[in-house]
This record gives C-alpha cells, sequence and structure tokens, in this order.
C-alpha cells in the first residue's frame, strides 16, 4: 500500500517494533503517535528516526562554511538516509566565526520549523548545534586547527549568548573546565567530553560535573593503558552515567574494539554518531574547512583523511554503520539497534519527544527489512521522498 496516499489521522503502519511495544504492531500517526495497536503479523522492522550528534558535512556540504541553503539541502539528503534529527557540527574555529556559523544554523532551524507547519518535507530536523571546540587540548587535536580556548568567563558569555548550541566537546583538564560544565549543564546544553589528555580521575571528575557522553571514544584521547586508564578507561565504565559515542566504521575504530565498547556499556551505554565531512558521498577528492581554510580531504577505506593521513572524519551512513555493528541482525536485536542509534541520543539531548515509539512521540520511524535494509523514512509523520 502507498502511505502517503492515506489520510493523515488514518495511517497505519504494520511492523515489529521494539519491546516493550507489543510485537507485531499497528502504528497509527499524523505528526505524533496516537495509536499502538498488537496486529497478528508483520513483514518488517520499525525504530525510532536514527538521531546523528555529530555532522560536519556530507555530499560537498560544509557546515564551516554553509550557507542557509546548503543546510537544507544536506538535511533533506540525510532524511534519506533514515536520519530523522540531527547536529550540524562546528570544529574549533574563533569564538566570532562561530557566532556567523550559529546564526546560519539558527536561521535553517527557523526556516526548517516554518516548511514543516507548511507540511512539506524538510529533511531531517535540525535539533541545534554541536561546538566540537574551541574548549578542547592543544595536545589532542585530531584533525582541528590549533584555534582553542580554556572555558573562562568571558568565553562562556559568548557561548551562552548563541542561539542554538546543543552540545558542547569540551577537554576536562582545561583549567576551569570543571566548573564550566556545570554551568553548562545548568543550562540545559549537553557537555561531552573529547579531544582530550584527561586522566581517569580527571574524566570521572567532568562525568560528575554533569558530562553526558564522550566524543568518538579512543579518537583524539590516548590510549587505553592498563596503568593509565585516562578517559577511554573512564567511559568503559559499566556503571558510567555518561554515554560512550562511538564511529563504527572499522577505521576510527576496529570493530572488535567497537564490540568491546558494546559487551563493556551494553547498549544503554553507546550512541552511534558518524562524525561525516563534506567528501562523505562525494566521489573522488573534495575539500572542507578546518582553521578556516579550505583542505583537500579524501575517502580512503571507509574515513576521511587529511593529505598526511590524519584521520578528518567518518564517511559511511548511520545505516552502514549499524550493519557493521550487527552483522547478524536478528529481531532480538532491534531493542538495541533503536537504542545506540536514537534513544540514547535523544536522551544526551534531553529531548522528550523523539527517540522512542510510543504515543505522544514524534511520528519519526525507519522502516527496514528482515535484512536490516532500508524501506521508508517518516520524519514528522510524513514519508521522505
Amino acid at each position: 500500500m502507498s502511505i502517503r496516499r492515506i489520510p493523515p489521522r488514518l495511517r497505519r503502519l504494520r511492523a515489529i517494533a521494539p519491546i516493550p511495544l507489543p510485537t507485531p504492531v499497528a502504528i497509527g500517526f499524523d505528526a505524533k503517535i496516537n495509536a499502538i495497536e498488537p496486529v497478528r503479523a508483520a513483514s518488517d522492522y520499525l525504530v525510532p528516526g536514527f538521531i546523528d550528534l555529530q555532522i560536519n558535512g556530507a555530499y560537498g556540504i560544509d557546515v564551516m562554511s554553509s550557507a542557509v541553503g546548503d543546510l537544507m539541502r544536506l538535511a533533506k539528503r540525510l532524511g534519506r538516509e533514515g536520519v530523522t534529527a540531527w547536529l550540524p557540527t562546528v570544529i574549533s574555529a574563533s569564538l566570532s566565526e562561530i557566532e556567523r556559523i550559529d546564526a546560519v544554523v539558527a536561521e535553517a532551524l527557523r526556516m526548517q520549523t516554518s516548511v514543516a507547519r507548511a507540511r512539506n518535507g524538510s529533511g531531517a530536523r535540525i535539533l541545534g548545534a554541536h561546538l566540537e571546540g574551541p574548549f578542547i587540548s592543544p595536545r589532542r587535536l585530531g584533525a582541528h586547527p590549533l584555534l582553542t580556548l580554556t572555558p573562562n568567563a568571558a568565553a562562556l558569555k559568548r557561548i551562552f549568548a548563541l542561539r542554538t548550541a546543543r552540545l558542547i566537546t569540551m577537554a576536562p583538564e582545561l583549567d576551569g573546565a570543571i566548573g564550566a560544565i556545570r554551568r553548562i549543564a545548568a543550562r540545559g546544553i549537553a557537555v561531552s567530553l573529547g579531544h582530550t589528555d584527561a586522566t581517569f580521575a580527571q574524566a570521572a571528575a567532568g562525568v560528575a560535573a554533569g558530562a553526558r557522553m564522550f566524543t568518538h571514544l579512543f579518537n583524539a584521547m590516548p590510549p587505553l593503558h592498563h596503568r593509565a586508564p585516562g578517559a577511554a578507561g573512564a567511559a568503559l565504565m559499566r556503571d558510567c552515567r555518561a554515554r560512550a559515542a562511538i564511529i563504527a566504521d572499522g577505521v576510527h575504530l576496529d570493530l572488535a574494539i567497537a564490540r568491546l565498547v558494546y559487551e563493556a556499556r551494553g547498549p544503554q551505554g553507546i550512541v552511534l554518531t558518524t562524525d561525516r565531512v563534506a567528501p562523505a558521498g562525494v566521489r573522488g577528492r573534495s575539500s572542507a574547512a578546518f582553521g578556516g581554510a579550505m583542505t583537500d580531504v579524501a575517502i580512503r577505506d571507509g574515513a576521511a583523511r587529511l593529505p598526511d593521513g590524519t584521520l578528518a572524519g567518518g564517511a559511511l551512513t548511520m545505516l552502514e554503520m549499524a550493519w557493521r555493528m550487527f552483522p547478524n541482525f536478528r529481531r532480538e536485536d532491534l531493542p538495541a539497534l533503536a537504542q545506540i542509534t536514537s534513544t540514547n541520543a535523544a536522551a544526551i539531548l534531553g529531548s522528550r519527544d523523539r527517540g522512542k515509539i510510543a504515543i505522544r512521540m514524534r511520528a519519526d520511524f525507519v522502516l527496514l527489512d528482515k535484512e536490516m535494509r532500508l524501506k521508508a523514512v517518516f520524519i514528522g509523520g510524513r514519508e521522505v521522498g
């Protein structure tokens, strides 16, 4: 049947949905879920729409140099992949440049809201911006330019004036960082620990102060050592209140390590992020903005690299990473798939109407077949074309 031809308030999807819903179920929805009913049979899987907390760009569009229209186009491309909400991600830059990008993201968010009210497809919803810098360690820059800052009062005043900041990556060992994490968290902005040279104790203090996530675990931080567990060791603790974000592409993390993290934390303790950059989805060499200048970036073996070989970001989609996490996908994996691609990301942001299939939640779904291939995407109750 064609979902598009069914009046919004009469729509029904039959599918096996994540526990604890009855399975199989029929979902009734318009912009939000309004009914969940048991049915006798279903041939597909229904999971909450993917939420990606770290996207620097894709399809030749770079967040750092984008205009509003670019972000709108990227949102539509992401929606076709199953991403129903995302955070445009800003790497280390001057505060003035961050303020400029904030204004662009704010306008794109406003335009999406207007388009959604007109019941037109606007693609994956922008939830705000992820500031991956500048409050990071100069010792763990990765592909970031050396434009780092300490989170002092003057810098935080300007950050708090931004309209779109939803997630901030911070190195907890910086001067004033623990107090800054408390202040940021008190304003409802999520903090992630990353690009850090922190000891285990410093990372644990960051979590105690309110950090909710670790940015791309094992990357841009010291490797796990049996005498110096560092931030990676803190992120692997089963009772850690901050979830571990992982780039499960086989490059940023060997897939055996990705599985080790999954076994250590369980599906409730990890979240997939793609860390995609502008060349992702583009054939041949492309470029992305680093330190205010466009830099050649090549996609090799499923990840982006600078000319000197430095990892510069991801290239896989969220679904492609999910395939690597669940190579032998079974119906029993459905709840875990929902958690690591959507539910946990919504929890990190404190978003109460996304990330689950439940009455009064947003009708953001991904419909998969039994081989976990994408069949349909719905954002706000509308099928993505």
